[in-house]
């Protein structure tokens, strides 16, 4: 269970995300999609008008590296949930592009820290055999 300051930290963490994505030319459409299997963090759209792509974004932040990379978090079960929401979300968004890749972005710092460290991974999948 998620405590108050762990989701203070995960909120301030999706904004560094989406400030971040900003920055690179994506266009954020939602943050915190709420889906039968799961939630998406953010989704975005990367590229030309003329041919978008559509970007499913799972934002880990950690206030340290004391337990590890906030990437090693994005455990197989997560990553299974995702893409059942990505299918629901598709499928619920006429429109959108059908091109589409997951991307990871893990941060690490805190609110009123100094800058915070960022790591984007693009295309981010998960092998079989991590548990």
């Amino acid at each position: 269970m998620k405590t108050k300051y762990n989701q203070t930290i995960g909120k301030w963490g999706e904004q560094v995300a989406a400030n971040y994505l900003n920055s690179k030319g994506y266009n954020v459409l939602s943050r915190n999609v709420y889906l039968t299997a799961g939630e998406i963090d953010i989704v975005a759209l990367q590229g030309a008008e003329e041919k978008p792509y559509l970007v499913f974004i799972e934002v880990k932040t950690r206030t340290s590296l004391d337990h590890g990379y906030p990437e090693e978090a994005f455990s197989k079960t997560k990553y299974q949930h995702l893409l059942s929401s990505i299918e629901e979300y598709l499928e619920k968004s006429p429109g959108l592009p059908r091109e589409w890749r997951i991307d990871v972005i893990a941060v690490v710092g805190s609110p009123g820290g100094k800058d915070p460290q960022i790591r984007h991974f693009e295309g981010y999948v998960i092998a079989d055999e991590r548990e």
